[in-house]
């Protein structure tokens, strides 16, 4: 689930475009099933949810498939907001990718996934991003072992 934005709203923050119900539920070390509410403001996240009302910052959420790559200005941002964390992506991102990676339908999938990984490894500490890449491995050979082998029927005689 993509957050709703508030469509009055003249402002629409450039990274508003990865806002996902599982990335936030991730950085707040809740279950998507418990969060009832999200709303884009313009300059932070309102968040709804069991037992919470809280705000989280459009720069703690990582990149996702399907909206626009980052841009120079998204990993400004990121860094910025990094700056006491070495200039590092928050923990839960790696949890968060990984979950994507094994959630990949298809190879193609797989590869849109390793992309974004690799246009972001910047800014992902080197032991996460060795991770991500064993994951990546796993689940390649998984999609791969999985393939269905051709047909003898359509093959010439």
């Amino acid at each position: 689930m993509i957050a709703t934005e508030n469509v009055s709203a003249k402002y629409i923050h450039p990274l508003a475009r990865f806002v996902t119900k599982d990335a936030i539920a991730l950085c707040l070390n809740l279950e998507p099933e418990q969060i009832y509410k999200i709303d884009c403001w313009r300059y932070v996240i309102h968040v709804v949810g069991k037992g919470v009302s809280t705000f989280v910052s459009y720069a703690d959420l990582p990149p996702i498939l399907g909206v626009e790559p980052p841009t120079n200005k998204d990993f400004w941002r990121w860094r910025k907001r990094f700056a006491k964390q070495n200039k590092q992506a928050p923990p839960f991102w790696q949890e968060f990718y990984q979950q994507k990676l094994q959630q990949a339908a298809s190879q193609t999938e797989l590869d849109k996934w390793e992309q974004i990984i690799g246009t972001i490894e910047q800014i992902l500490p080197s032991d996460v991003l060795a991770a991500l890449r064993h994951v990546l491995i796993e689940v390649r050979s998984t999609i791969r072992s999985c393939r269905l082998p051709l047909s003898h029927s359509r093959l010439p005689n």
